[in-house]
C-alpha cells in the first residue's frame, strides 16, 4: 500500500504508519514501519505492552517520527523515535505524552518502558 500511495504521490518524502497486534484490551504487540527514499524501514518491536490509554499512541508515534525525521534526516532512526514514543504514550495515563526525549531514548536503546520519573 506504501508503495502504491508513494507511486500514486511522488512528492511524497515519507509514508509511514504504526503496527499493531491486539492480544487483549490491554495488551498489545507494537511497531512501524516508514517509507522514504524508496526503502521501507521497521522500528524495534515492542511485544506485550500493557495498555494504559490507547487515545494518543498514534499521535504521540507521528510527533516522534517527525521530531527524528527534523533532527537527524534519517528515517531508520525517526521510525524508531515515533514508535518509542507512541508506547511510552499507551503505557501512561492519559491521551497526550509526558515523555521525555531521555525516556524515549533509553527505550529505544532497549530499557523497559517504563517511564523514568
Amino acid at each position: 500500500m506504501i508503495n502504491e500511495a508513494a507511486k500514486t504521490y511522488p512528492n511524497f518524502k515519507a509514508v509511514a504508519t504504526t503496527l499493531r497486534q491486539v492480544k487483549t484490551a490491554t495488551v498489545n504487540d507494537w511497531s512501524a514501519i516508514c517509507w522514504a527514499d524508496g526503502e521501507i524501514y521497521k522500528a524495534k518491536q515492542y511485544d506485550g505492552l500493557e495498555i494504559m490509554d490507547r487515545v494518543g499512541g498514534g499521535d504521540s508515534f507521528a510527533s516522534g517520527l517527525v521530531y527524528g525525521l527534523m533532527t537527524t534526516g534519517d528515517a531508520e532512526l525517526a521510525v524508531n523515535y515515533g514508535a518509542a514514543h507512541g508506547a511510552l504514550a499507551m503505557t501512561t495515563p492519559g491521551d497526550t505524552t509526558m515523555a521525555s526525549k531521555k525516556e524515549v531514548e533509553a527505550l529505544m536503546g532497549g530499557a523497559g518502558a517504563r517511564v523514568q520519573r
